[in-house]
């Protein structure tokens, strides 16, 4: 067995967790995110008492990347592309960021000064129509590179269907071009819409040189200190990549973190026999929300970072919005009470982090509500000022809206419930599902805070708190298989489907996979390969994805399933309708030796009294209830609890409100049932 170690670099906390399996041991550490992430690393690892000599998987999600985006901080990047198409990335759908009026503004992440066009032309079946002008090219290249342009992306029209115009571009602009920040788009993501494909492209040139400098430099630092294994990176589709391929890979990095948490989920409620789950992850900064359906994560391959901004990756499913523990609560021009998406972050952090914050946050209202310790605030060293916290509410919230302070703080929760709840059934329902048949996780440092008064608004029944909730993401990065997933639009009528063409492609991307498992140099018990397809009738533009098989791929059997899907689906035959194979997917997984969830069983020999530690006063539903405190570590299995109810642990807190009820299963989670308020004694 082996030492393996997941690190997970949020807004506010960066997260350790050190697996021993031969062991079957576990230790943790949680810091504040630095504003040198490689050096926080680096004191996270020192935290956990390990040598790095001695750590086998050392597996790292990180938000780099995508804040680099959201926030527009990322590296000046450059695009060559089809004469008459230099606009394309701005143009867009032209769709509105608001439903109503015409307000809004949109910031194209490569500006028009630095997008130049050259004459080629491919058609839509691959056809070369104008050759590529490559005098152009080496004019355009000098230009981009004397404008100071650190990234080039190459993106020509149906490079899709034909994708030599960019090779030779590329092969053309290399010896040019001062770095190895240079992509054409087809090696990213080889399918049908130049918009999407496009945007995808520039995503990964923008991020490309700061994912790529921060990796190298955690990687340097660590080898420097003994490590003699390859760094591995979680990916936004669940898996994970060596580090030495992040240069070519590093648009997959974005939504790693949150995708390593959401992994992780899916594992914790399989084990404890729990198959459809709504996960809310809600950390210092962000709220993260993603549906696990029969124990899978859905993974979506379309996704909008940002208005304007689509991603074409396999990605797991998750929506964000800005609302974590951290998260600042204000009074709008209007006089309305809102909380976030501004956060405190680490530093200054809340008021009760007494670092110098000035601003109410949620995390100070749930300490004046009495629903936090305040002697014991993760990430800070001291006792939560709360005569300045009720000052701060009571100034900046309570005498706008005139209320007390306590009732200010309520608000706060109210508010910031809502748009809580507003977000896990807005992604539920686009789902096409019910959240009263599904059961909530919540993770994150401040996710068992509120899990159970959202799982009440939301009619959802029960709750499951794991064992190390304010760590789920790290145990995610542990937890992960090496994954890579290809595409090919193929856009082709199924009667044209010659003899064995389909069954090409996918050997081609299954090569290409085991190629790049054999450059990560990564131990793995066994290679899957799966295969699926995009199909639809020609005119519709939403596909349906089927799995198939190859090699064998047989285009009469797809086609019934096709038919019989949609059938049972949308209730509706179509046989004068033309189907058509859009996409061909296949998946490489390297598998490696599964973690035993067991060892996060509670100790033996624990009882509900040595838990106990004392009762203090908290709030809830405008009353002031006397609340029992118990420390997590110290409930053993079987244990039962009843609302009110404070469970404590270094991570993290579930807070148990009247009428709910809780028991701890034997692998360690709290498993919730909400009840309702107006039967609590």
């Amino acid at each position: 067995m082996t030492i393996s170690v997941g690190v997970d670099v949020g807004g506010t906390f960066t997260d350790f967790l050190l697996i021993d399996g031969a062991r079957q041991k576990y230790r943790i550490a949680k810091l504040p995110t630095t504003r040198d992430p490689s050096r926080g690393f680096l004191d996270g690892i020192s935290a956990l008492e390990v040598a790095p000599v001695a750590i086998d998987w050392l597996v790292h999600g990180t938000t780099i990347g995508t804040n680099a985006l959201l926030e527009r901080k990322g590296a000046r990047c450059g695009l060559i592309t089809t004469r008459g198409f230099r606009d394309i990335l701005e143009l867009g759908r032209r769709t509105r960021p608001n439903a109503y009026g015409l307000s809004g503004n949109f910031e194209p992440l490569i500006p028009r000064e630095h997008r130049l066009e050259v004459s080629e032309r491919t058609d839509a079946a691959g056809r070369i129509v104008e050759p590529l002008d490559e005098d152009e090219v080496r004019a355009a290249v000098t230009q981009l590179r004397a404008a100071g342009v650190e990234s080039l992306v190459i993106h020509f029209l149906h490079s899709y269907a034909n994708p030599s115009h960019e090779e030779r571009c590329l092969e053309i602009a290399r010896p040019l071009w001062p770095n190895r920040n240079i992509v054409a788009g087809h090696a990213i993501i080889r399918e049908i819409r130049e918009f999407e494909r496009g945007s995808t492209a520039a995503i990964h040139g923008t991020i490309r040189p700061i994912v790529t400098r921060y990796i190298e430099e955690v990687s340097e630092r660590f080898r420097g200190s003994g490590f003699r294994k390859d760094l591995l990176v979680m990916q936004a589709n669940g898996g994970m990549m060596s580090a030495s391929v992040i240069g070519e890979n590093a648009v997959q990095t974005v939504m790693s973190g949150p995708a390593a948490g959401v992994l992780a989920a899916a594992e914790i409620a399989k084990a404890a026999g729990i198959r459809n789950v709504i996960t809310a992850d809600m950390g210092g900064t962000s709220f993260d929300v993603a549906v696990i359906v029969d124990g899978k994560p859905l993974v979506s391959a379309e996704k909008d970072l940002d208005y304007g901004v689509p991603i074409r990756i396999p990605m797991i499913d998750i929506h964000t919005i800005g609302a974590g523990g951290g998260s600042i609560a204000r009074i709008d021009a209007a006089g309305m009470l809102r909380v976030g998406p501004e956060s405190a972050g680490s530093h200054p952090g809340p008021i009760g982090y007494d670092r110098g914050g000035e601003f109410p946050t949620i995390t100070d209202a749930n300490l004046l509500l009495g629903r936090l310790n305040p002697a014991v605030i993760t990430g800070s060293d001291r006792a939560a000022p709360l005569d300045r916290i009720e000052g701060a509410i009571a100034a900046r919230i309570g005498r706008p809206l005139g209320l007390p302070a306590i009732a200010a703080a309520s608000a706060i929760i109210d508010v910031a419930t809502a748009g809580l709840v507003g977000a896990i059934r807005l992604v539920a329902i686009e789902k096409g599902h019910d959240p009263r048949d599904f059961t909530l996780l919540p993770f994150g440092g401040a996710g068992p805070l509120h899990a159970v008064t959202i799982a009440r608004e939301l009619g959802i029944p029960g709750v499951i708190v794991p064992s190390l909730p304010g760590l789920t993401s790290a145990l995610g990065c542990v937890l992960a298989d090496v994954r890579h997933d290809f595409v090919r639009t193929l856009n082709r009528r199924f009667a044209d489907l010659g003899a064995g063409s389909v069954d090409a492609v996918f050997a081609e991307q299954v090569a290409a996979g085991h190629a790049l498992l054999a450059r990560e140099r990564v131990e793995v018990e066994r290679v899957e390969v799966r295969h699926e397809v995009d199909v639809l009738y020609r005119g519709q533009s939403h596909v349906i994805r089927l799995a198939v098989e190859s090699p064998g791929f047989d285009p009469e059997q797809v086609l019934a399933d096709f038919t019989r899907y949609y059938r049972e689906r949308f209730a509706i035959s179509l046989p004068e309708m033309v189907p058509m194979l859009v996409n061909a997917r296949t998946t490489i997984v390297g598998v490696r030796t599964p973690i035993d969830l067991g060892m996060f069983r509670p100790p033996p020999g624990g009882n509900l009294t040595s838990a106990l530690t004392g009762e203090r006063q908290a709030w809830f539903s405008g009353a002031w209830h006397p609340t029992k405190i118990y420390r997590r570590e110290k409930l053993p299995s079987g244990a039962r609890l009843a609302g009110p109810a404070i469970v404590e642990q270094f991570d993290s807190t579930l807070v148990l409100d009247p009428g709910s009820r809780a028991e701890v299963d034997p692998l360690g989670n709290i498993i919730v049932t909400v009840g309702s308020q107006e039967s609590a004694p």
